[in-house]
């Protein structure tokens, strides 16, 4: 996999509106039960160069009660449990289903996932990295997919994966607090590729380091995945909607049916802003601020929407597609921009299936940052026709969902498009006290780049610190340690002395730079018509399988890589709350074992010092430094059958 920051994320956002306890005459205090909280339940995650589809079945979602009471269910599945596509949420968010939770305080969460042969699916992008080993667009046989940390008997196979929160989250009258347990698919552990003559297996983690909770400061900032149903019924305020909640059948079904989840959701139109409303079959479109002409026709009706929260938890539309056919407003490409191509006038995105679609753009085609926190802006387009498609507008890994004029026609002409989320990678070069560079390099070579991003401006809110302190400006952190944040007016300082690290392996491999993922936006006051930096995560730099050329000792060992004419010093962290996380790879008779090692312990460094010895294949997750060694986030190294890329 390559070194994007790639997350999904498990949201309780508990909106609290709690009776207060009152007094009765006799002087008797009448203690009031906690009153039920509305809680939504959403997954989201990030991008994938290599993967279109990561699907996982989720058959619940419980928190932990910190006075210690029985856990509390907010999420189960339906008897058909739906496919959730990890790979399309890249930092945006799915909603589940919305539960009455007790009013309480809650220190973890377990999300427990069905882990039976074919409950994972692993389905290959159509335009992969160079050397990734399956070919693009190809599903990985569920026979070489292993799952991790299974319990249960055949048939009936799951993984609890528990989550212990940064803090406990405490539910207070009138307050909207987001629970986020985040699941890191770039963690070199959490899915494992062990290449050999025979063919590569594939190994699942979901515990031991994936895993890790993360603070949403703003319930009105989360992006949603556009929402599927079918309308059920039709306020008679004709303000709001609701619907069933419906999902697309994964594997994608031609034509694509629509699966139903057993929730229901209401929508509010926007009677403020006004709601975008798109009638699909008869290609018309209209500003809405309530339902009053369309309710005679949308019952029954399939609807897409793209929706934003409000404070007290309810969900306002700011676009709406509806159709008399399921397969009409799914036939709108979600995914991530594999190409751009400026001189044909078109756009390609890869959808679930690992599947190019090419979009022509035309002097009507919208393009829309989404903005939920700001409801004008959600709904103002930042750029129309073909001259939006220049670089650095839109580039690859780009996380998108069109819809298009017509689902019939040849070629599909894009109607809208919606930047769901602009993440620019690489590696990080230039900084400057006003801006970086990434440079990205792709299998397909003019889908390279080379951007100068300027920081987000020292004014503008950028979420909390840990202390809960408001933010303003960019912030960055380690890839490591999450919830150690920097920020504040040295910041930017402190980021350009960060990134200054190197290493030379020399030969024709060469040097190593820093890398990282940077979170943008489009019109902050630093950059008013284009994209700003509101955060850096800075990542292990991406380095090929390589081997111990001298033994582990002393917290260090030396690494060399192919190609590479110097072994570098890699040094490896014990300290507890900050230790390199080791992880063993067994594959015996077939069977792909991980198994994390605690550094901190003396057994751990033994296990660590027994692998990694001379000529041991072993895979580093490393930031460059300023004095040409590597500081190890994570280890991988291998016993049993060792890999052979």
């Amino acid at each position: 996999m390559n070194a994007k920051i790639l997350s999904a994320t498990v949201t309780a956002v508990l909106a609290a509106s709690l009776a207060a306890c009152g007094g009765g005459s006799s002087g008797t205090t009448v203690v009031t039960p906690p009153a039920s909280v509305n809680v939504p339940i959403l997954l989201s995650d990030a991008s994938t160069e290599d993967w279109a589809t990561i699907g996982v079945k989720v058959l619940s979602i419980a928190l932990t009660p910190q006075d210690g009471s029985a856990a509390v269910t907010v999420y189960t599945a339906p008897g058909t449990v739906p496919v959730t596509n990890l790979a399309q949420l890249d930092s945006i968010s799915d909603l589940l289903n919305t539960a009455a939770v007790p009013a309480g305080t809650y220190t973890g969460a377990t999300v427990t996932l069905s882990a039976n042969p074919g409950d994972v699916t692993l389905i290959a992008s159509a335009d992969p990295e160079t050397g990734f080993p399956v070919a693009p667009g190809t599903a990985v046989d569920p026979a070489q997919i292993r799952i991790q940390g299974t319990q249960g008997t055949s048939g009936s196979l799951t993984v609890p994966v528990a989550v212990t929160f940064e803090k406990p989250i405490s539910v207070a009258t009138g307050q909207t607090t987001p629970v986020d347990v985040e699941f890191d698919l770039a963690h070199p552990a959490f899915i494992i590729g062990h290449t050999t003559a025979s063919g590569t297996l594939w190994a699942v983690n979901f515990n031991k380091g994936p895993a890790r909770h993360h603070r949403i400061d703003d319930v009105r900032a989360l992006v949603l995945r556009h929402l599927y149903g079918t309308v059920s019924s039709v306020a008679s305020s004709n303000a709001s909607i609701t619907i069933a909640r419906d999902v697309p059948a994964i594997p994608v079904q031609s034509p694509e049916t629509a699966v139903a989840t057993g929730t229901s959701t209401t929508i509010l139109a926007d009677a403020t802003n006004g709601t975008l409303y798109y009638d699909v079959d008869a290609k018309t479109s209209a500003t809405i601020h309530d339902f009053s002409l369309e309710a005679p026709t949308l019952a029954g009706k399939y609807v897409r929407i793209a929706a934003r929260y409000q404070q007290d938890g309810t969900l306002v539309a700011t676009r709406i597609w509806a159709s008399s056919s399921f397969q009409d407003i799914w036939l709108s490409p979600e995914g991530h921009v594999l190409h751009v191509d400026p001189a044909t006038d078109t756009l390609v995105v890869a959808n679930e299936t690992g599947q190019p679609v090419a979009l022509t753009v035309d002097a009507n085609t919208k393009f829309y940052f989404r903005t939920p926190a700001s409801a004008l802006s959600d709904t103002t387009p930042i750029g129309t026709g073909p001259g939006f498609l220049a670089s650095p507008n839109l580039v690859r890994g780009f996380k998108v969902h069109a819809s298009v004029v017509d689902p019939l026609a040849t070629p599909l002409v894009a109607q809208t498009v919606d930047i769901e989320s602009a993440v620019f990678d690489g590696r990080i070069s230039a900084a400057t006290t006003s801006d970086f560079t990434h440079t990205r390099h792709f299998r397909t070579a003019s889908d390279n780049y080379a951007v100068a991003l300027p920081y987000l401006s020292s004014t503008t809110a950028n979420g909390k610190d840990g202390t809960g302190a408001a933010i303003t400006g960019f912030k960055f952190w380690d890839f490591g340690r999450p919830t150690l944040v920097t920020s504040g007016s040295n910041a930017v300082n402190d980021f350009v002395g960060a990134v200054g690290g190197g290493v030379n392996f020399g030969g024709t491999f060469g040097a190593v730079n820093a890398w990282g993922a940077s979170r943008a936006v489009w019109g902050d006051t630093a950059n008013p018509a284009g994209w700003s930096a509101r955060w850096t995560v800075l990542m292990p730099t991406p380095l090929p399988l390589g081997s111990v050329a001298t033994a582990y000792a002393a917290n260090s060992f030396a690494l060399a890589v192919p190609g590479g004419a110097n072994p570098v010093t890699v040094d490896v962290s014990t300290t507890s709350g900050s230790a390199t996380l080791a992880y063993q790879v067994d594959r015996t008779n077939g069977i792909v074992t991980i198994s994390p090692q605690d550094l901190t312990s003396s057994a751990g460094q033994t296990a660590l010092a027994t692998g990694l010895v001379v000529g041991a294949p072993v895979r580093v997750y490393a930031v460059p430094q300023a004095d040409g060694t590597l500081k190890a986030y994570v280890l991988v190294y291998y016993t049993g059958t060792l890999p052979t890329g």
